[in-house]
């Protein structure tokens, strides 16, 4: 006897199939843990709810019989519907402590990872359900963040480091992930390039030689310290940012002298030729064509914003100054990372994954996904600037001058030269600069840059959550730093100065500098 039921019929020829390459991202954490199981279980679960409501109701104004039912079954294809034993293993889904989750950032292009994890859906593959939310400078983020308004936010290298043993406000911030690699420079107003260009008449060329030291600033800094009394000003981001580090090396190699940092000035201007104030970076274009500042140290997008407004010239990038340095981390509280673990390891492999689409190249090496990056980063909910703006730096080109447009590649690096790994050496770095400049106030033996370093960066977590995205074939093990890699990268001699850096001698490397504190060599075997 047929079985009829007002309101469902079931047509073979449209019966529910999922394929098994559909995209099931945006699913629970709960949900089955491959596309290919989820298939499966899918097309099993469309057959059980047509067949249960057919028995149970029937079809509409005419009748379906069971030989009809199994005539539609027959039509069903399931040639391509392949069943993986191992299908639980392919996606390790964490079980996490918190789901919903808050991020700080500011309005910069290396915020990009964190933009990427959330638009291409990487955090949703993790089961996390993530909003950005961009602060207005790096003092109130890194504050939202110990106050717990922030679950972890995209941060200045120096921000965990510097907060982890004082320098500004105390709290222990720990960093799994490193960002980003580049992405500043220092810009000059028109009026101080043309003086420079008098001073080396070199720098007139359309297309003069880089990378441009600022030996040519010297007399125009001297002359402005005679005739206003004061020191020049220049403005960088933040106390304990690279950009405050780059800076005062970009200066000192040339014999200017940035100032020093005591315990009765924390503001660093002690014996200053410059007067380095601190600026948030959106706002750096507006104090230069105000006349407040006559040159910054930034990055990205606001050095090109001052080209493309015609009221500044940049002379020179931090890819010059040292070349491949850690620039921005991902940073969260080390109260949170101990209360969070399994989150955090899914934050870290979202971001890696993040890292590794926005340095993707085609088989020429161009950059495959950086306009797709741009197009995000231009909303007014992150960066906000003009695309052409971004696509400047993002797309690796550099533009100093109108006439000087550089093909530069590695501006902007997010996952290549294993630039997303947690170095101890990089730490260790921003903690020479810190004693050097004064911030750390007491001298300290070697032992101390590397125990230091070992608290705040956590390669283990990177590692371990590049291992499970290894495991489910989203990473190759060539991409990351061997097993028995010991955190240091190689000494080296990428900087402007040509001084050499080996981070397993921090008191050499702080002595081996004309200008900043020097300390006793026995603290080298200590």
């Amino acid at each position: 006897m047929p079985i009829t039921s007002p309101g469902f019929c079931l047509d073979p020829a449209t019966a529910p199939f999922v394929s098994p390459n559909s995209d099931h991202r945006g699913t629970s954490r709960d949900s089955i843990a491959s596309t290919t199981h989820a298939t499966v279980s899918a097309w099993f679960a469309c057959l059980f709810v047509a067949v249960f409501a057919l028995l149970t109701a029937g079809c509409s104004d005419s009748g379906v019989s069971l030989e009809d039912l199994e005539k539609a079954a027959a039509k069903i294809d399931v040639s391509e519907i392949e069943i993986d034993t191992e299908a639980d293993d392919a996606t390790q889904m964490l079980d996490l402590e918190k789901s919903d989750l808050t991020f700080g950032f500011i309005k910069l292009t290396d915020c990009a990872p964190l933009v990427v994890a959330k638009e291409k859906g990487y955090f949703d593959d993790e089961g996390l359900n993530v909003t950005l939310e961009s602060q207005s400078n790096w003092k109130i983020l890194l504050d939202n963040v110990i106050n717990g308004q922030l679950d972890g936010a995209h941060m200045l290298a120096g921000q965990p480091i510097g907060a982890t043993i004082g320098v500004g406000t105390k709290t222990s911030i720990v960093t799994a992930y490193s960002l980003d690699y580049n992405g500043n420079g220092i810009t000059v107003s028109n009026d101080i390039w043309a003086q420079m260009q008098e001073n080396d008449p070199a720098l007139k060329s359309p297309t003069p030689k880089h990378p441009i030291s600022a030996d040519s600033l010297k007399p125009i800094v001297e002359k402005y310290l005679q005739d206003a009394g004061e020191p020049f000003p220049m403005g960088m981001v933040f106390p304990v940012s690279t950009h405050n580090y780059e800076i005062r090396y970009w200066l000192a190699a040339s014999g200017i002298h940035p100032g020093m940092y005591t315990e009765s000035d924390i503001k660093g201007f002690t014996d200053a030729q410059v007067k380095l104030s601190t600026v948030p970076p959106p706002q750096m274009p507006q104090n230069l064509e105000a006349d407040i500042v006559k040159g910054y140290c930034v990055g990205e997008p606001w050095n090109q914003k001052a080209v493309v407004t015609g009221i500044g010239v940049p002379v020179t990038t931090n890819y010059d100054i040292w070349k491949n340095n850690p620039e921005k981390v991902f940073g969260v509280t080390k109260g949170w990372a101990e209360k969070n673990p399994q989150t955090h390891l899914a934050v870290i492999k979202a971001l890696i994954r993040a890292g590794k689409w926005l340095d993707a190249t085609d088989d020429s090496g161009k950059l495959v996904n950086r306009m797709e990056a741009v197009e995000m980063l231009s909303r007014k909910d992150y960066v906000g600037a003009e695309k052409e703006v971004i696509a400047n730096s993002m797309t690796g080109t550099f533009v100093f001058q109108k006439t000087d447009v550089r093909e530069m590649p590695d501006f902007n690096v997010f996952f290549k030269h294993e630039a997303s790994y947690p170095h101890y050496s990089d730490a260790i770095w921003f903690l020479t600069q810190m004693r050097r400049w004064g911030q750390i106030t007491e001298p300290k033996p070697a032992s101390w840059y590397a125990e230091t370093a070992k608290e705040i960066y956590q390669p283990a977590i990177y590692r371990e959550a590049a291992e499970m995205l290894i495991s489910e074939g989203k990473l190759d093990p060539n991409e990351i730093p061997a097993p028995d890699y010991d955190g240091y990268r190689e000494v080296s001699t990428d900087f402007i100065d040509g001084n050499k850096y080996d981070a397993k001698d921090p008191i050499g490397y702080i002595n081996s500098f004309e200008i900043g504190n020097k300390d006793d060599e026995a603290l080298a075997k200590q």
